[in-house]
């Protein structure tokens, strides 16, 4: 289904806020836009203007490629910072602190990338979330590695199979601009119909 050998960054984010969305994205290619996904687009078209810059101590440079051989992962970043030899990912988010880990995900997706591209052991990253301008740590620990790399295979496999993951309801349809794609709600109403016969 995919011609390129790499997922994007980006990808991660979306299959672990559903797992559905993420095939209609990059496996049917569709996307709609909302109101959310207005919003972070002009975000980050503010966000990747390609430079660096110090801030003090704080070397920052926006808009890099990044890419990992070893998980075959790709994508651009929205802030790279170096600060006393440490190099950490800053995602920048529209709204306020998330509901879901899938933000979380996609920055340890992009210091998997850094770790392979520098050499250096990345265990700090934060997102940014431009609506109450305030930072969150994100840990780059051992339990977040795993659930990034099994995220990865998780994707791998749906890229090479093409098999589309059940639309099933959430609290997270409510903000999915691809919500009228899928249906969840009349998908399941369906299937319980079907299995009362």
């Amino acid at each position: 289904m995919n011609n390129t050998d790499y997922i994007t960054i980006a990808s991660l984010n979306q299959y672990s806020y559903c797992p559905h969305r993420c095939w209609r994205m990059f496996c049917l290619g569709e996307f709609t836009d909302n109101q959310y996904t207005i919003e972070g687009t002009s975000l980050h078209e503010r966000v990747h203007t390609v430079g660096d810059v110090n801030q003090g101590d704080t070397w920052q440079v926006r808009a890099i490629w990044l890419k990992s051989e070893k998980y075959k992962l790709i994508g651009k970043s929205d802030l790279i910072e170096l600060e006393n030899g440490e190099w950490y990912p800053v995602e920048y988010k529209r709204g306020k602190k998330g509901e879901w880990d899938n933000d979380e995900l996609q920055v340890c997706a992009q210091a998997l990338c850094l770790e392979e591209m520098t050499g250096k052991n990345i265990t700090t990253g934060y997102i940014y979330y431009a609506q109450n301008n305030k930072r969150q740590l994100v840990e780059i620990n051992q339990d977040l590695r795993k659930e990034t790399i099994a995220t990865i295979a998780e994707i791998t496999k749906l890229l090479e199979t093409g098999k589309m993951p059940p639309a099933i309801y959430s609290k997270r349809c409510k903000g999915c601009s691809l919500f009228q794609q899928c249906l969840p709600k009349a998908v399941d109403k369906v299937q319980r119909y079907q299995e009362a016969k």
